[in-house]
């Protein structure tokens, strides 16, 4: 059966929870970013550890995070740790397992950056008398940050789009608003379109923005 109203009338009368359901998104993503850069830091540093269970765990840590798919965290993380005690609303549940998720990808592009730096890097910071963590963060660090930055935005906008998960534990975000106009308006097509669109007026623009600062970072070597 042809659809009675016209599209774009269709796509105004849903736009504006389909933004709502966006801006959630967007404060998902945002929130499980701030929490997992600086946790994948973390876990790089551990994993490069001289002590050898620092290390261990840290690398346990990253594996199992890289090696579920992010779905399964989530659910381990809603529906499992209520068997230990711990209940959790789906928000807090859904920037837990994106924020582990994310860190530990973030953590393999962190160990590569630190490893790109070259090791007289190290041995003109000693020369120099600089205590070890002086070197690293002051200058490991920002050298390898000048080299993975696009692969970090790269990640980051994955993260986004992994966010639709949540819609799996009924966090109102942009998937989550679509299927509720989908199944009141029962035209499943036109809403998953006008959310593609959504997601792509969000990392089209990031996925461009990733690729120039690539360029001009190439260039600048």
């Amino acid at each position: 059966m042809v659809p009675k109203e016209p599209l774009l009338q269709f796509w105004a009368e849903g736009l504006p929870n389909m933004l709502h359901g966006l801006q959630v998104s967007a404060s998902l993503a945002g929130v499980s970013m701030l929490i997992g850069l600086p946790l994948g830091l973390l876990f790089c540093m551990m994993v490069m550890s001289h002590n050898r269970f620092v290390s261990a765990l840290g690398l346990v840590i990253v594996e199992i995070g890289r090696g579920m798919p992010a779905l399964i965290i989530l659910y381990l993380v809603y529906f499992g740790l209520p068997s230990f005690g711990v209940l959790l609303d789906s928000f807090p549940s859904a920037i837990i397992a994106l924020a582990w998720n994310y860190s530990c990808y973030c953590s393999e592009i962190f160990r590569a950056g630190i490893q790109a730096v070259p090791g007289g890097q190290n041995e003109a910071g000693d020369a120099l008398g600089l205590d070890g963590r002086v070197t690293f963060f002051y200058v490991i660090l920002p050298q390898a940050f000048r080299s993975i930055i696009p692969a970090l935005l790269g990640q980051t906008i994955l993260l986004f789009q992994d966010t639709s998960l949540a819609y799996t534990v009924a966090v109102p975000e942009l998937m989550k608003e679509a299927y509720t106009y989908g199944s009141t308006t029962f035209q499943y097509l036109r809403v998953f379109v006008l959310a593609g669109i959504c997601y792509a007026a969000v990392t089209l623009p990031a996925s461009w923005i990733t690729r120039w600062l690539e360029r001009r970072l190439a260039l600048s070597y």
